[in-house]
């Protein structure tokens, strides 16, 4: 894999940084906070990944991060989104995607949801807030699903369901796209 891939990430309680860690030490390449990419310094790297997470229904900082994109000219690679959602959560995940791509990035930037959870403890006040009160209107629900039983209970308190198996397709995309990129270079 390329040794000049850069793994951007914006991370609030520590679940993006740390798969932006695993991603990096299994690319030989650089995980940096959002905050110290410079233009230059992006321009810098072949290769550039973006990761954040859900939050609300949106991607955190991905517009930001889109513009300065734009703004500078860099084409980014792939697309990582954390989230205290499950994987099997496919459909929503789908939804989330067609919510915050645009229809060309839903087909042209490879994007991938990884697993992680809920950590209160690193939370600011008005996020730890806004979950606490979902919780409990979730509770306070009449008729709940067996899913909505479940979501309300997993909200209540930190958890913690990352795991390094879920960065797997990303990298398999890596080293694809690596691979085709040296065969095209004979």
């Amino acid at each position: 894999m390329s040794k000049s891939t850069l793994i951007l990430y914006k991370s609030k309680t520590g679940f993006t940084k740390r798969y932006a860690n695993i991603i990096a030490k299994e690319t030989g390449g650089t995980a940096m906070g959002c905050k110290d990419g410079t233009p230059k310094l992006l321009a810098s790297f072949d290769r550039i990944l973006f990761g954040s997470r859900m939050h609300a229904g949106r991607i955190d900082g991905l517009s930001k991060a889109r513009n300065l994109f734009q703004k500078n000219g860099i084409k980014l690679s792939a697309l990582f989104v954390t989230g205290a959602m499950p994987n099997t959560e496919t459909e929503a995940i789908e939804e989330m995607w067609k919510n915050n791509l645009t229809s060309e990035e839903l087909t042209s930037l490879p994007h991938f949801y990884m697993q992680s959870g809920l950590c209160y403890e690193k939370m600011n006040f008005i996020d730890k807030t806004m979950m606490r009160v979902f919780s409990f209107m979730m509770k306070q629900k009449k008729h709940k699903t067996p899913e909505e039983i479940l979501f309300s209970e997993i909200l209540a308190r930190s958890y913690d369901i990352s795991s390094e198996e879920y960065v797997q397709p990303l990298l398999r995309y890596l080293t694809e796209d690596s691979s085709v990129k040296e065969h095209q270079k004979m």
